[in-house]
């Protein structure tokens, strides 16, 4: 029988630009009495990796460009978030009804270029997503093996939502040390079908998974700790191995 553990570390502090999150984590988790173990899968909301490398702007020391103002005032946004969402872009795939649908400079598509205002300590300050996540989440994977000796996984987690599907779910957009998709092509199902699509994106569902005990609006526990998965180990998968290319998206 498999049973799989979703642990919410709790009592962290709010993170701040330097923080040694992995250190943090590590010292939460033994003092709840939930020691990190070999095999268990960090996830971390991006927020504070964000906060902790200094990936926040203070809107009030933004300049917005003509072009920002102008979509401003047709979508009733702040002139400021806008110009911080353009930046952090490659390209606009959609706006609509006030919504600003961006590809950011990694390749992920979202709203608003994954810039986040919850969770974020002052009323005029945003966090834009970290620069390099898969980066972000093998420093953590290192300085956990570093503190405890145990070989984890870290996956770095964002709220995105779904094109035709209402509500938003936690997704991958860091990962270090499991492979994020696993590919069941070639597996026979129940009944001896070959499965010749079949590909599980098991870091998003992970972060999904994680979400049922981080929430998006409990800062007290931006972290939990997934335990008895048994994951694909590897030392150089990237997040962006999620993204659809163009090429094959049909909503966009």
């Amino acid at each position: 029988m498999s049973i799989i553990q979703i642990i919410g570390i709790e009592g962290l502090p709010i993170i701040k630009a330097g923080d040694n999150i992995a250190e943090l984590i590590y010292r939460a988790s033994e003092r709840q009495g939930t020691p990190i173990q070999n095999g268990d899968i960090i996830v971390v909301t991006h927020v504070i990796v964000s906060r902790a490398e200094g990936r926040v702007v203070n809107l009030d020391e933004v300049a917005p460009s003509l072009f920002a103002k102008t979509v401003a005032e047709l979508y009733d946004k702040d002139p400021a978030m806008v110009e911080i969402v353009l930046r952090e872009a490659k390209s606009i795939r959609r706006m609509a009804d006030g919504k600003i649908i961006t590809e950011t400079k990694h390749g992920f598509v979202c709203a608003n270029s994954g810039v986040d205002k919850s969770n974020v300590p002052g009323e005029r300050f945003v966090a834009l997503l970290p620069e390099d996540p898969d980066a972000s989440a093998a420093k953590i994977r290192r300085e956990i093996k570093r503190l405890t000796g145990c070989d984890v996984a870290v996956i770095i987690s964002d709220t995105h939502g779904r094109p035709l599907r209402e509500g938003e779910i936690n997704v991958a957009v860091g990962v270090s040390g499991l492979k994020p998709i696993r590919d069941r092509r070639g597996e026979k199902d129940l009944f001896g079908y070959v499965l010749r699509v079949k590909q599980t994106a098991v870091a998003d569902e992970l972060c999904s998974a994680a979400e049922l005990v981080i929430g998006q609006a409990n800062e007290g526990v931006p972290v939990a700790i997934i335990r008895g998965y048994k994951y694909i180990k590897s030392e150089d998968a990237k997040a962006t191995e999620l993204i659809r290319s163009r090429e094959k998206d049909l909503f966009l």
